[in-house]
């Protein structure tokens, strides 16, 4: 629920972090492969940021919830983060930042499939079957329009289907972990949490991928490091952070704009730092694929305040 007694500048700071800040994580990534695994790196990630969180809310005198939150928490957690965030680093040796980020775009899509008890009214609306549609096909457009990374030819498609189900599986463990009473219970803790599960999962399943015969220490490079502490702090600390108190504050229609926001820095972030490139077929795919993404939240968006207050004035109530 909305509270007056939230700073507006807070709001915006936590927007600006799950708008922009997220948005250069995709290039962070990037830039992360070079020395680390991904599963290793991730472990890294979720691992440090988590013990860091779960400190920081210690020394502010939060207690530790209960251990049916807990569970539901790591469980939840790790399937967002090393399904969600974890598949699309995998995915990021074979295809670029904007790529990725535009394919992860689709997530509100996977949040109607996944809502059967919404079905009816979901698959009654012509703008959400339209935007599924129009979705569906701007992401065959991009994806097809895409020029691979060099040498990685053959796991373009591989690559593009991993992305769909790191989507999938974000939303899943979102939803999963929206089934635990955690009110009263510190943001920030439960944050933790769910990284430190998530890492110590990632940190499993590099082990299993043979990743750490792979890595050297020694061979870390410095823009290596600087994106793991980017993507700890940033990444993790900042804007998951922010994505999950916004949650408890926002409507989740408004929350999830994100998406919106997102391929867009990520697509300019990457073209200006690791000289990504963007032919026009795979602009207008991305373009596409925004317009059904606003298509499926059309009805949500007509009932919020906020976006009817100046987009559909006649529906206020008087």
């Amino acid at each position: 629920m909305e509270s007056k007694d939230i700073a507006q500048w807070k709001v915006a700071l936590a927007f600006f972090a799950i708008y922009v800040v997220w948005g250069t994580t995709y290039i962070a990534i990037t830039f992360g492969l070079e020395s680390f695994p991904p599963f290793l790196f991730c472990a890294f990630r979720y691992f440090t940021a988590g013990i860091l969180l779960f400190l920081i809310a210690k020394a502010q005198g939060h207690q530790i919830p209960p251990t049916k939150i807990i569970t539901t928490a790591s469980i939840g957690g790790t399937i967002a983060l090393v399904g969600g965030s974890g598949l699309v680093t995998w995915a990021e040796q074979y295809i670029g930042s904007g790529h990725a980020a535009t394919v992860i775009a689709t997530e509100p899509f996977m949040f109607i499939l996944f809502d059967r008890k919404l079905w009816r009214f979901y698959f009654s609306q012509k703008t959400i079957i339209a935007g599924l549609l129009l979705g569906f096909v701007g992401l065959v457009l991009f994806s097809y329009a895409a020029v691979p990374k060099a040498g990685t030819e053959n796991m373009q498609l591989i690559g593009n289907i991993v992305l769909i189900l790191s989507a999938a599986l974000w939303v899943a463990g979102s939803l999963f972990s929206k089934r635990a009473d955690t009110a009263g219970y510190s943001n920030v803790m439960l944050a933790g949490i769910q990284l430190m599960a998530a890492g110590i999962a990632s940190a499993i399943f590099s082990g299993l991928a043979g990743e750490y015969s792979r890595f050297s220490l020694v061979n870390v490079t410095f823009e290596a490091w600087s994106s793991l502490v980017y993507m700890i702090t940033m990444g993790s600390m900042v804007a998951f952070l922010a994505f999950t108190w916004l949650m408890t504050i926002r409507p989740p229609a408004l929350v999830s704009t994100h998406t919106y926001v997102n391929p867009v820095v990520a697509v300019l972030v990457g073209w200006m730092i690791a000289g990504e490139t963007f032919n026009a077929m795979q602009i207008v795919g991305l373009v596409i694929i925004l317009l059904g993404v606003l298509l499926t939240k059309f009805q949500e968006y007509k009932t919020m305040p906020v976006f009817a207050k100046y987009f559909f004035p006649g529906r206020q109530k008087m």
